[in-house]
């Protein structure tokens, strides 16, 4: 019987040469993988990084209250350096007025708002002060109770115009204002080195206004720290 046939081996593969690797590209393929994936990281970062926020939809006067109506909620992106007022805050905005004219489609921020309690109200004036070290007590704060004196050598004289809350105190010190309202005090303090005056704001009936503004303006006004009126 005829042994099994010579030849070549069937069913086997010719060899075939080694792969020449490339690192380089390697590299750059796990880089644009990388690169890519941080990209959709930040834009899904960017996209849920966001507040609901108040947006004017018709325009409010300055020193008017925003009703409901003027009011919607928008979506905008979350800023650390933009206050902007939360739509969870707008059951507050009964609290504040429009502290400028609002025009529609602005989103509403803090700065934007005023205080009821910062509102002027009717027969009151501000006055601004600026006063030197001596005469005003040290520690005067926002919302502080003040009177208010001439002092100097022409605090005797009759002030015109004055003559309900006037009157000699002895001591040549005239009252000017017995029930002012400190508004506004210097942010550091006025009593450095080198500070020629320190700036004040008080709030006061009108008819006091006149004759303060004179006295003022002269550099002989001195305030004192008294007791909130119970009235």
């Amino acid at each position: 019987m005829p042994g099994p046939m010579m030849g070549g081996p069937t069913g086997e593969r010719l060899p075939v040469a080694p792969r020449e690797r490339k690192p380089a590209l390697a590299a750059l393929a796990v880089l644009l993988i990388l690169v890519g994936a941080l990209g959709a990281t930040v834009l899904v970062m960017r996209a849920g990084n966001r507040i609901s926020a108040i947006e004017i939809t018709e325009p409010v006067p300055a020193g008017e209250r925003i009703p409901t109506s003027a009011i919607r909620e928008v979506m905008v992106a979350d800023g650390s350096d933009i206050s902007y007022v939360k739509w969870s805050q707008r059951t507050k905005l009964g609290d504040y007025r429009a502290a400028a004219d609002l025009v529609k489609g602005s989103v509403l921020v803090g700065p934007m708002l005023s205080s009821e309690e910062n509102q002027l109200k009717a027969g009151k004036a501000i006055i601004g002060l600026s006063l030197k070290g001596g005469q005003f007590p040290e520690g005067l704060k926002i919302g502080d109770t003040v009177a208010v004196y001439r002092v100097g050598n022409d605090a005797t004289k009759s002030t015109a115009g004055n003559s309900g809350n006037s009157g000699n105190s002895g001591g040549g010190n005239t009252l000017l204002a017995d029930n002012a309202k400190v508004k506004a005090v210097p942010a550091g303090g006025g009593d450095g080195l080198g500070s020629s005056g320190t700036a004040y704001s008080i709030v006061v009936d009108q008819s006091d206004a006149g004759p303060l503004t004179l006295a003022a303006s002269a550099g002989e006004v001195s305030l004192v720290l008294v007791p909130a009126s119970k009235g």
